[in-house]
């Protein structure tokens, strides 16, 4: 029996003073600053209903005089943002993002849908969980499918499943820069790249791709095999470590939140739509790649709280309800591998079942501009199916500026042609580069035109206010990413962003929820830099809500 979440009535009567005098564009979309509003109307985002979490914090604020930010904290979960699902079963999904969609169309509206259930999520850290096999993954995107049907969607293919791979859980964890830039390539203005690169994980490889393939991406018969051998090595390995590991090579020990439901609405009048859900593609196969060291994101994304209820959780350790920070064990080569082959497989037939559907367009993880260099990032988007998706996301969860997205998107867009063309993306520019000479190199190198590449989408829920710069030395670990402070509500969603790469500007992280208990480096349970105990991951944070609105930019 899963919960649901409803709006009380008492605050709702307590809410309708302050409700009157908010703009009207906040009850259904968010648009671009100076957006005309005949445009407006055209580019509607879907609205979810909010949880209980906002409304008890809007009741104690008019209580106590404050309307001012009640009312702005009321615009904010009115402005579009998307929906999460995850550690669902295939049935529970199907039927929640059928009530999405559907709700959506009555309204005219288009959805954002983030999936976030791929087996091994978050390397186990504050917002583990995730699907416990490629088989079961697999069986829940087709949930996803046929929940879909013919509707229209945006979907935003998990978060962190490609800046975070299983390769990268228990090795370097600091944030920010550093150790992914030196490790992975080493590039400057001139495009110079070390000869020898210590790892496989993120260089192109010919014999996977075949310069001379119809289309760079379309991968060989030679990955099936490489996949097969991983495979069979990891299973033996795991099946002299013990029975209860040897479930599948791609398989992580999985670990649940403990989320609420998301739906709350009161039901509208049911149109009948058929649901047909595509055929099911043929399965591609995919390589397996050891991957570089990378760091700890700047970021952990956050699920929109769709899971099942407490009592189904009794038996996981406390450490695991709570969402405790924990370094996953690095793997051995063989591991790794084959958790990437696994990883690249789920992402791959994700791809396949959802692109398809008629009115579904599929943005793959794209990290942000602090983290991956774009060679980097785009031979993990290659291997992972980019090919036949819409794009990629990117800062999903995270904090930096619209500018260095839009430039990161572009190189990344950018680098995905070249390649196409039949390019290494070990030759292409990076964020690092000077933007004179990077802009010169697209110049004689990307001829193709803007709808002949991929297209990407950025998260601007919380990246009003850019990064969050700690004082250094200030913590043993800072988790620049987790709840950092005085961070501000980005720009309002939109799909009119002026650039021709960028469909849309979201809100894909649920602004007001917690990423997790921050540590920071301590032994906890208290953040060192806010002097509390945050909420769980997912959970609602009323002091970080009330930051995010006063430190909005633009101004709610």
């Amino acid at each position: 029996m899963r919960r649901r979440r409803t709006i009380p009535t008492k605050p709702m009567a307590i809410l309708a003073a302050i409700a009157l005098p908010l703009s009207t564009a906040a009850a259904g979309y968010a648009v671009a600053p100076g957006e005309p509003a005949p445009v407006r109307a055209l580019h509607r985002l879907y609205t979810p209903p909010a949880g209980t979490g906002p409304f008890h914090q809007m009741t104690r604020l008019v209580r106590h005089g404050d309307r001012s930010a009640a009312a702005a904290l009321l615009e904010m979960v009115r402005t579009p943002h998307a929906v999460w699902f995850g550690d669902d079963t295939p049935e529970e999904v199907e039927q929640l993002v059928r009530e999405t969609t559907r709700r959506a169309v009555r309204r005219g509206h288009v959805p954002v849908l983030a999936l976030y259930n791929t087996p091994g999520r978050d390397c186990g850290s504050y917002s583990a969980g995730g699907a416990q096999s490629t088989a079961e993954y697999r069986k829940w995107i087709d949930g996803v499918a046929r929940g879909i049907g013919h509707r229209r969607a945006m979907i935003v293919l998990e978060p962190d499943s490609l800046a975070l791979l299983p390769s990268d859980c228990g090795r370097g964890v600091s944030a920010g820069r550093g150790e992914d830039f030196a490790d992975e390539s080493e590039g400057g203005p001139d495009g110079a790249q070390n000869a020898e690169d210590a790892s496989e994980g993120d260089a192109f490889d010919s014999r996977l791709f075949g310069a001379g393939a119809a289309g760079a991406g379309v991968l060989g018969g030679e990955l099936a095999r490489a996949e097969a051998q991983a495979d069979a090595q990891a299973q033996k390995q795991m099946a002299r470590q013990g029975a209860h590991q040897a479930a599948a090579p791609a398989d992580i020990d999985p670990v649940k939140d403990l989320p609420e439901e998301e739906h709350s609405d009161t039901p509208d009048e049911v149109h009948a739509e058929p649901d047909a859900p595509a055929d099911t593609p043929t399965e591609r196969p995919t390589d397996i790649p050891a991957e570089n060291a990378a760091e700890k994101p700047i970021g952990n994304a956050a699920p929109e709280p769709v899971s099942k209820p407490a009592s189904a959780l009794t038996n996981t350790p406390m450490d695991t309800l709570l969402g405790t920070a924990r370094k996953a064990p690095a793997l051995t080569p063989t591991e790794a591998r084959a958790r990437n082959a696994a990883r690249y497989a789920e992402l791959n037939y994700a791809v396949d079942k959802l692109e398809p559907l008629p009115g579904t367009k599929v943005y793959m993880d794209g990290g942000h501009t602090d983290w991956h260099p774009v060679s980097s990032i785009v031979s993990r988007l290659l291997h992972a199916g980019v090919d036949n998706a819409t794009g990629f996301a990117l800062n999903v969860s995270h904090y930096q500026t619209d500018e260095d997205n839009a430039w990161y998107g572009r190189l990344i867009s950018s680098c995905l042609a070249y390649v196409a063309d039949g390019g290494n993306p070990a030759e292409c520019p990076d964020q690092r580069w000077p933007r004179l000479r990077a802009e010169r190199w697209l110049e004689v190198n990307v001829l193709n035109e803007p709808e002949e590449m991929k297209h990407f989408v950025t998260d601007t829920s919380r990246n009003g206010r850019g990064p969050w710069l700690p004082r250094a030395g200030s913590h043993a670990d800072p988790q620049s990413w987790c709840n950092p402070p005085g961070r501000g509500l980005g720009m309002r969603p939109t799909t009119k962003t002026g650039d021709p790469l960028q469909d849309a500007a979201l809100w894909v992280k649920t602004p007001g929820e917690s990423d997790g208990q921050c540590l920071r480096g301590t032994e906890g349970p208290h953040d060192p830099e806010r002097g509390m105990v945050d909420p769980e991951a997912g959970e609602w944070f009323p002091e970080q809500a009330l930051e995010l609105v006063r430190n909005a930019q633009p101004s709610l």
